[in-house]
């Protein structure tokens, strides 16, 4: 049987399932398949992020992002929200950790977000698709409205990226950027890659808010691209990548 009538098979038969079960066919099977950088999207946005030049300056990032996302500051680290933040490199890696690390690495603060995985976790545990993850470019979403706080997202996400509003976050704003929607008491939110800016053209804010290319945004799928050129070029690690969840934010030692 040659691949395209084996295709058209398999089309026919995820077509079958949804007229018979009311089931949506998955992007994996329309595309005929999924590889590692997302198949049948139109983009597959990644991050990579370059320990050699990050210092305690780039602090401004986080700023950046949090004062555009309207995150609060609560002042109490057990009820905090973040979307970027850092973490020992020990504690982000320990997979990549052993008693022979470079000294350099030993206790850093490495920045650590949303990986925007190609398989997440996070996403099949929601209940009511509150967390998603775009089929255009592979981004994993949230919509706030749908979220009812069960947090099983939370459980779920291997790398503690995703925050729960404890309580009403809106007194704790300093600033609103009445851009971007506020959340309520008894959601969860993270990291969205700036999504809203991409869909005008921008960057990250976290990007942008970079002096010495300490992060670094673009395409997977675009051989030509920035991120494709240090891929190539430089040796490159990811979080818990034997988890299988295939993170888009890679790190340059």
């Amino acid at each position: 049987m040659d691949k395209g009538r084996r295709n058209f098979l398999k089309l026919a038969a995820a077509g079958a399932a949804a007229a018979t079960f009311g089931i949506k066919p998955t992007l994996d099977v329309l595309a005929g398949g999924h590889d590692e950088i997302g198949a049948g999207s139109k983009n597959r946005w990644a991050m990579v992020i370059d320990l050699g030049k990050w210092n305690d300056n780039s602090t401004r990032v986080f700023e950046a992002c949090h004062r555009i996302h309207n995150v609060p500051d609560l002042g109490n680290r057990k009820e905090e929200v973040k979307w970027i933040w850092t973490a020992e490199f020990e504690k982000a890696f320990p997979d990549q950790h052993h008693e022979f690390t470079y000294e350099g690495l030993k206790g850093r603060q490495v920045p650590v977000l949303c990986n925007h995985c190609d398989s997440p976790p996070c996403v099949r545990a929601c209940p009511t698709q509150a967390t998603f993850k775009r089929e255009l470019d592979g981004i994993v979403m949230m919509d706030f409205h749908r979220c009812i706080g069960c947090r099983f997202c939370v459980a779920a996400c291997p790398y503690g990226s995703r925050s729960f509003n404890f309580r009403d976050p809106r007194p704790f704003i300093k600033k609103v950027n009445k851009e971007f929607p506020t959340r309520t008491k008894g959601v969860v939110e993270k990291c969205n890659f700036c999504a809203e800016r991409l869909a005008v053209g921008k960057q990250p804010a976290c990007v942008e808010a970079c002096t010495n290319n300490e992060l670094i945004f673009g395409d997977l799928k675009d051989p030509n691209s920035e991120v494709r050129r240090i891929l190539r070029e430089k040796h490159t690690i990811r979080r818990k990548p034997s988890l299988g969840t295939k993170p888009c934010v890679f790190y340059v030692l």
